[in-house]
This record gives structure tokens, sequence and C-alpha cells, in this order.
């Protein structure tokens, strides 16, 4: 898109408009704000042809409507399902040990905690692990232990202290 084909123009002249008109519809401004906004982005991929249109802000329009439309039925099929599956089960609170464990595997690359989870939590053979992730045996020994490591360091950092002191 170039910088003088008039999009820029199009889209602060329509943005405030259009976002009103859906707004009317959706009666959450954010879901209209989003709505408008995809239908923009939609319509600056094919600029060169909607700008052509007799009319490109009821393209716009047409489009965010439809996205709009389309969220509020997502959302209702998301509401009977959740009637449907009544109440949920209650969760027990997460305890401070979890939070921090969770916490300390956010710190390690994604690698080492696809096979630290995979093994751990869900319990699979390192060879298991190994197919699933589509690497040798001896590379996922590898991680597991490089992982397991990290996390020590993290969960017990006198455990760090102490290994260097050694």
């Amino acid at each position: 898109m170039a910088p003088d084909d008039g999009f820029d123009e199009f889209y602060r002249s329509a943005f405030g408009r259009l976002v009103g008109q859906v707004y009317l519809v959706t009666g959450d401004l954010r879901d209209a704000e989003d709505a408008v906004q995809e239908a923009f982005a939609r319509a600056s991929a094919r600029w060169s042809t909607v700008r052509d249109f007799s009319a490109p802000e009821q393209w716009v329009r047409r489009v965010a409507m439809n996205l709009a439309l389309d969220g509020l039925r997502r959302a209702r099929r998301r509401l009977l399902a959740l009637a449907r599956l009544g109440p949920g089960q209650a969760v027990a609170p997460i305890s401070v040990e979890r939070v921090a464990v969770a916490e300390a595997l956010r710190t390690l690359p994604r690698s080492y905690r696809q096979v630290i989870v995979l093994h751990h939590l869900l319990e699979l053979p390192v060879e298991q692990v190994a197919r699933e992730l589509g690497i040798p045996t001896g590379t996922a020994k590898s991680r597991l232990a490089r992982g397991r490591r990290a996390l020590a360091r993290w969960l017990d950092p006198a455990e760090e202290v102490a290994s260097n002191d050694g």
C-alpha cells in the first residue's frame, strides 16, 4: 500500500463513525472497536480493489457487522455450552509451591519446559517424550537434566551457592 493511496484518510474519516454504528448493534464498545479494526485490516489488505468500490465504507461496515455478529453468535454458543455443563467443580486453591514451580518453568527455554512437563507432569517415558517432540532420546535426556538443574537453582538458590562453593 502506497503512502498516498488514500487509505489513511479513509480510515481516519470513517473509523469513529463505523465504531458507533457497530456499537449500536453489539452493545459493547470493545467488541465494536475490535470488529471495525479487523474490517479495516481486511480493507487495507485489499485496498487496491476496495478503494474502487462505489462505497468503500459500506464494504467495511458490512465486514465489521458480520464480524461483530459472528462474535455474538460465538458468545451465545459458549453460554449455551456452559449452561449445559452446569456449574464447574470446585477447584482447590493453587499452592505456593505450584506457583513457584510455574514461575520457575517460565524461566526455562521452551525446549526444556516441554520435556519437563511431558516427562514429569504427564509422566510420559523419556522415549515417548522424544518421539512426540521429534528429537533423539539422548537430546530429551540432556534437556531434562539441564532443565532440572536450572529449576533446582531457581527454586533453591542456596543449593547453587553450595554447589559453587564446592
